[in-house]
């Protein structure tokens, strides 16, 4: 158990180390749901331009 809490302290710096670790995986896991959300969007979109063929005479091209 000693061990693993020498590692955890990593030489006294641990206090800024896992923080900003914890920083650093919220940044990625908000960049991940902000994609996803624009991809859906993004489908949704196109899922409905291509549904009314996209064009606004009525023909499709």
């Amino acid at each position: 158990m000693n061990a693993l809490a020498s590692y955890l302290e990593m030489g006294g710096y641990g206090a800024y180390v896992w923080p900003a670790y914890g920083a650093a995986a919220a940044v990625l896991i908000g960049l991940v749901v902000a994609s996803l959300r624009t991809l859906h969007a993004r489908e949704a979109a196109l899922k409905a331009l291509e549904g009314d063929g996209g064009n606004d005479d009525g023909h499709r091209a």
